[in-house]
């Protein structure tokens, strides 16, 4: 996957631009977070090979996945071998504390890939911040990524209503290929979770107020880029 497909969409489709590479850690756990988009979404595989291709020191992304996975035909088998791990909180952290692995996360879950194209790049709620719990549990910093480009790679027009039909989750009617949109990754500044006591976990509001900083740092940095992009297909 990494040398044929990720190769050619990284290099040659997407085009990808990297900005703030040296923000992700070299060494321990780090949680990163991102907003996500589109109906197959190719931001995931996009920032793990980024990491990989232009970090001073490459480091394997683990990616978690909502559940729903497990109903898709082929998906259901390819998401764990290409790196997938389900998103729950004792995988998220065994990966940061006890490996002091990468952890890539989507606080917008399936709300994101169902996001229509008149939505694009209008970040929906973080849920409830079970992100920020996991990295202040293993005391892991927080590095926001703004990503460019996914919504237009693969946009989302309408859904339709074959739920019962099919048994998926949500039948989007999108581009049946990704379209050459240009990419670009931002890596933020990293947020410290080592430094508010020894339990911040339980504090629910502290809690809530980092989750919203988090969507209002990569929400701002999105409208940034936006604002200096030429072309979704030039950048």
């Amino acid at each position: 996957m990494d040398r044929t497909v990720y190769e050619f969409l990284y290099h040659y489709w997407f085009r990808v631009e990297v900005e703030g590479i040296e923000n992700v850690p070299s060494t321990g756990g780090a949680l990163l977070v991102s907003n996500h988009a589109g109906a197959l979404p190719p931001d995931a595989a996009m920032i793990a090979k980024a990491v990989k291709e232009e970090h001073p020191r490459p480091r394997p992304v683990h990616m978690t996945v909502e559940h729903f996975f497990k109903g898709y035909p082929l998906l259901s088998m390819l998401v764990p071998k290409i790196g997938g791990v389900p998103a729950h909180p004792a995988n998220v952290h065994r990966l940061l504390y006890d490996e002091e692995q990468l952890v890539l996360v989507f606080p917008e879950g399936a709300k994101g890939t169902e996001k229509l194209y008149k939505d694009r790049y209008r970040l929906r709620r973080f849920g409830r911040g079970g992100f920020v719990e996991a990295a202040m549990r293993a005391k892991a910093p927080i590095v926001p990524i703004a990503v460019v480009g996914a919504e237009e790679a693969q946009p989302i027009f309408a859904h339709l209503p074959l739920k019962r039909l099919t048994g998926l989750i949500y039948a989007p009617l999108a581009p049946l290929v990704y379209l050459p949109a240009k990419f670009r990754i931002r890596f933020l500044e990293p947020i410290a979770t080592d430094r508010w006591g020894e339990a911040p976990w339980e504090d629910t509001g502290l809690v809530q107020t980092v989750a919203e900083d988090v969507r209002g740092r990569i929400q701002e940095e999105l409208y940034e880029m936006l604002a200096r992009r030429r072309s979704p297909w030039l950048g």
